[in-house]
């Protein structure tokens, strides 16, 4: 990312004119295709692992018997944490190693969202249903 480049892993976009215009990712070999589609793959993975996790948890409230603890719930925010995990180690690994500028502000938004999944998950298996 520079002040007229920012690139993910779903395009780039360049500023010209004071208007910002998606192109497609540049097809070298900076951009590897194979670690591209895991990334994105990870990513969606990890978005659907964590609604499961979500729609489980909400089903889980009306059918757990008292005192017993939401572990599928948080199976599903586990499985969601480590593709977070898988996609920004991936991508942290091999792209944009050449370039100038910086990761931008969705690279730190997915370590952040890696680690309050995990402290999600962790609240799921430690969460018990109230008996009262």
């Amino acid at each position: 990312m520079t002040d007229t480049m920012s690139t993910d892993i779903w395009g780039r976009w360049l500023l010209s004119g004071g208007v910002w215009n998606y192109t497609d990712l540049p097809d070298i070999h900076t951009y590897p295709q194979d670690y591209l589609q895991a990334v994105q793959a990870s990513s969606v993975l990890a978005c659907i692992f964590s609604i499961l996790g979500i729609f489980v948890f909400v089903a889980q409230l009306f059918t757990l018997e008292k005192g017993n603890r939401f572990t599928i719930s948080g199976i599903f925010q586990m499985l969601a944490c480590l593709c977070i995990m898988i996609a920004a180690s991936i991508y942290t690994d091999r792209f944009h190693k050449n370039d100038n500028g910086w990761y931008g502000h969705s690279f730190i938004l997915a370590w952040i969202s890696f680690v309050l999944t995990f402290i999600s998950a962790i609240t799921y298996f430690v969460l018990r249903k109230k008996t009262a």
